[in-house]
């Protein structure tokens, strides 16, 4: 089979959209090194994380030669690039399918990650909720079949979109091999990652946005009492969202309570976060997957996350589930992991146990791969 990719966000991204494309090739060259895997993109950038896809056995990338933009040549030459070179199957990784893969007779299966522009709109411009819709709706009207990523998403694709069900089947996005695989020794490679990083800490992993939550973490943290209330690690960025965060922790005198880590790009410097931490607190108010939580329990992490969207299904049965809107819910959480030693044993055994099964690599290409025939 001769699969064809819309290979943008794999050479160019190097966050949420970009790691689920280059999990999804890891798994599907691993698991089935017979096919072909074409992977189309109007640029590319060529750096340590991008540099083993132009050398994988199968694997053949694609780059316009004339400077027509990449936009257009994504949604109007895709198709015929694919069709030129003998592709079967045409795999929108990121919400959206080019014009014309009916026409060259060409199968589409396009991943829908969230919906998020329409359950949490006022987090985008109004001119962005337009375009987006858009390509959104054409992806799901003309796809072969669809993929989400989780029962959430696919319940958002179906109450938004009005496409048959079954044509919408959920693969649970994929998590980077390394994960599975725990560090002996992670607290010297976490002390290199942050400077000064306490003996023991709370961890929070994302972008810092108002749909992530972290002002509702930082109150609940404030309700901690003092013997128990460990600093927290951010890591992640933000704007004016970030802003409002440390506004409130120097009107409250939190300071101290908080370590901005930044950017961490490096997935065994994140691994060795995750072991290290006393406990991963993640209460967004909406994910399409909520990968970082997956992360913490396979690291051994016990964690506290929301009761809604598709976070427990990350989560599982054993994990903490806040009401995301209550800092008061957030920190009775954080207050039970703290203090109770048997149960934080249950949810850490419990958790990881749940991500191994539930996103087994080989499990999940298989399942892909279904999607294609």
């Amino acid at each position: 089979m001769r699969i064809a990719f819309d290979a943008k966000r794999l050479f160019n991204n190097f966050t949420g959209l970009g790691n689920y494309s280059r999990t999804t090739l890891d798994i599907l060259t691993e698991q089935f090194p017979e096919d072909e895997y074409l992977l189309l993109t109007p640029k590319v950038n060529e750096c340590a994380v991008t540099e083993p896809y132009f050398h994988r056995q199968g694997c053949q990338t694609l780059v316009p030669k004339h400077k027509w933009s990449g936009s257009l040549w994504r949604t109007f030459s895709q198709s015929s690039v694919a069709a030129a070179q003998g592709a079967t199957v045409f795999h929108g990784l990121s919400n959206e399918l080019p014009v014309g893969l009916k026409k060259h007779g060409i199968r589409s299966v396009v991943t829908i990650h969230d919906v998020a522009f329409r359950t949490f709109p006022d987090m985008y411009h109004w001119h962005d909720r337009i375009i987006y819709d858009q390509k959104w709706r054409y992806a799901c009207r003309h796809a072969d079949h669809i993929v989400a990523i989780s029962e959430s998403t696919r319940q958002d694709i179906l109450r938004f979109y009005d496409v048959p069900s079954e044509r919408v089947s959920v693969v649970y996005q994929p998590v980077q091999r390394l994960f599975y695989t725990k560090q002996e020794t992670p607290r010297p490679l976490a002390e290199q990652t942050v400077a000064c990083l306490p003996q023991q800490y709370m961890l929070y992993v994302g972008s810092v946005n108002s749909r992530k939550n972290l002002l509702g973490v930082v109150q609940a943290i404030q309700m901690l009492s003092a013997d128990i209330r460990l600093p927290l690690v951010v890591v992640g960025n933000g704007r004016e969202y970030k802003q409002r965060v440390l506004d409130y922790v120097v009107k409250n005198h939190l300071e101290k309570h908080l370590i901005w880590a930044g950017s961490v790009n490096d997935n065994r410097a994140l691994q060795a976060l995750y072991q290290c931490a006393a406990l991963f607190v993640y209460p967004s108010f909406y994910e399409g997957f909520g990968l970082p939580v997956v992360e913490a329990l396979l690291s051994g992490c016990p964690v506290v996350t929301s009761d809604v969207s598709s976070l427990p299904e990350a989560g599982g049965p054993s994990t903490l589930k806040a009401d995301p809107t209550s800092p008061d819910s957030i920190a009775d959480c954080l207050r039970r992991l703290l203090t109770d030693t048997a149960l934080r044993q249950h949810v850490v055994s419990d958790g990881e146990r749940h991500a191994r099964m539930t996103f087994d690599p080989t499990t999940l290409a298989r399942q892909l791969h279904s999607t294609y025939l």
